[in-house]
């Protein structure tokens, strides 16, 4: 690898780092090619992407970035998994990990909070972007759905409804 490799090489990870919402770094040894080449389909499906660096390489990049943390993590066959969603990456690591054991999870990065591999498992715990746009749309339409289901309804239960606010309104 020449230098101008080298640098491209530092410039796409120094972006890799900068932009990802998490970085997981774990220990790949013994995985086959098959293995690896699933891993990187599960991250793809998931919203992340895999990349394999030199240390040293890594480590010269990591200057002046969010996650300059995990620098120390980086010894011997490392793996990088990133995302911009703050969660893909650490949920489809984990669940590789835990279906492989020859992956092992170092920690990673979240922003400028480093995690060490009980950070990461919670961090994988935690409900995705989508999940949580979901469950805020869901609370957002609840109140709208129930009037329609109310104005729905027949007549006998909108005058329930009405007296029970009545009721209310007067007590």
């Amino acid at each position: 690898m020449d230098r101008a490799q080298k640098e491209a090489v530092i410039g796409e990870l120094g972006q890799i780092f900068t932009d990802s919402g998490v970085v997981v770094v774990s220990h790949y040894t013994g995985l086959t090619v098959a293995e690896m080449t699933d891993y990187r389909l599960r991250m793809s499906e998931a919203g992340g992407n895999v990349r394999v660096a030199k240390n040293r390489l890594a480590k010269i990049a990591l200057k002046d970035t969010p996650c300059e943390g995990i620098g120390d993590l980086l010894a011997g066959m490392t793996v990088f998994a990133y995302s911009e969603d703050p969660v893909a990456a650490a949920k489809a690591t984990q669940a590789f990990a835990k279906d492989n054991d020859k992956l092992v999870i170092l920690g990673g990065s979240m922003g400028s909070d480093i995690l060490d591999p009980a950070g990461v498992k919670a961090v994988a715990a935690m409900p995705s972007r989508e999940e949580v746009l979901a469950s805020i749309a869901a609370c957002l339409t609840a109140p709208a759905s129930d009037i329609a289901a109310a104005a729905g309804a027949p007549g006998s239960n909108i005058a329930g409804i009405l007296s029970t606010i009545e009721e209310r309104a007067g007590a």
